[in-house]
């Protein structure tokens, strides 16, 4: 999935000279025919869900916090956040973590061939604030606790066998795992307003039981390049795992992260910027800065989980802003791919692409009541760009 850099703060249907004229490493800048409209098309009017999409998607709720999930008995979790979807047979499953405290944990919700669901079931338990994580190559998913000196537990999707927390993988607030499977590392972002971002390089790759956390270390500038350096202590205690490194570059609250060809994408809530790390040559530049949109009017704000398509998009949560996931393209283009209606004290958590690619998994952690336990979690079918 190869990628250019992004124009930063870029409006689809505007030209680049509102913002300056600054492209990112040369990138072409491509307004789509329709302004307003991403590669998808204008946003149609909502659905019987609350949903805007644009033409030839259709969206359907799978769980709703509290209720039973389908024809099953399982009751599903409170405020669902990340996730991430799993071959199962000919069928797939999807995972989702429960953003509460106590409680936490993850559930999985299992998908025959057609899209109908076969099953729901609990992965971990008794766990504190499970935010964001990632998916491994070796099919387990990693369930972040975002809570000072929080841990990270690898779970198995298939609820065969038994979580195990990874204590190696240092104790921090924790938000989302990323796996290069290339350099046989798991990077790491972490929710603090002076957060880092880490790697841990297991000893054997696909055991995460023992290895080194290291932090990435830079300049205070929003480009360079960088080097990694050992965490001491990964333990956290007495000193955080951030103040442990000197030189080790601060970010403002650490939120999704996704690995694809020899980049690294990430998001930080707290400037509503994506970055991007070219693990090629070892540099760090901006990819997104809503602050740069001259006179406001940012199609993307409020930035959250991300996750990437087969064809080289982006798709981008918010949380807050317009409750929009939207979509940065190849080409440059930002633009809403969709937007839930009446949820605006809610956020979109947890997009996840089927094995196949042709629906997309997410939720609205507290849908229309602003609570934890109003949750939804929804699915939406349709003509996606391979």
């Amino acid at each position: 999935m190869e990628r250019r850099s992004f124009l930063r703060g870029a409006v689809i249907g505007t030209s680049a000279a509102a913002f300056g004229g600054t492209l990112m490493r040369g990138a072409a800048y491509a307004a789509p025919a329709q302004p307003g409209a991403g590669p998808y098309g204008a946003l149609g009017a909502a659905d019987a869900n609350g949903i805007q999409l644009p033409s030839g998607f259709t969206s359907r709720v799978i769980a709703r916090s509290g209720q039973k999930v389908g024809s099953t008995s399982y009751i599903w979790h409170n405020a669902p956040d990340g996730g991430a979807c799993f071959v199962d047979g000919t069928g797939w499953i999807y995972v989702s973590n429960s953003e509460i405290n106590p409680g936490g944990g993850a559930s999985a919700v299992k998908f025959n061939s057609s899209g109908s669901i076969t099953g729901a079931y609990r992965i971990l338990s008794n766990t504190r604030t499970n935010c964001a994580g990632g998916k491994t190559p070796w099919n387990t998913w990693l369930s972040c606790e975002e809570v000072s000196l929080g841990y990270v537990y690898e779970t198995d999707p298939y609820g065969v066998n038994a979580a195990v927390r990874r204590d190696a993988m240092g104790k921090f607030k924790h938000e989302a795992a990323a796996a290069d499977p290339v350099r046989k590392v798991i990077y790491l972002t972490e929710d603090e307003s002076n957060g880092c971002l880490y790697r841990f390089i297991p000893t054997t790759w696909g055991n995460l039981s023992s290895g080194t956390l290291q932090v990435l270390k830079a300049g205070t500038a929003t480009s360079g390049s960088f080097t990694w350096a050992n965490v001491p202590d990964p333990d956290g205690s007495p000193t955080y795992t951030r103040d442990q490194v000197s030189g080790a570059k601060r970010f403002s609250g650490g939120e999704g992260c996704h690995y694809a060809n020899d980049t690294v994408w990430f998001t930080t809530k707290g400037d509503n910027r994506l970055w991007q790390l070219n693990l090629t040559n070892s540099t760090y530049e901006l990819a997104y800065d809503d602050s740069l949109v001259s006179g406001g009017g940012a199609p993307l704000t409020g930035v959250d989980n991300v996750t990437g398509s087969s064809s080289g998009d982006l798709f981008v949560a918010e949380d807050g802003g317009n409750m929009e996931i939207c979509v940065i393209t190849p080409d440059d283009v930002v633009a809403p791919f969709l937007r839930i209606n009446g949820q605006s004290g809610s956020e979109i958590c947890g997009p996840a692409f089927s094995p196949d690619g042709r629906r997309l998994y997410f939720s609205s952690q507290r849908g229309t009541s602003g609570s934890s336990s109003g949750g939804i979690t929804y699915e939406v079918t349709g003509p996606f760009r391979a």
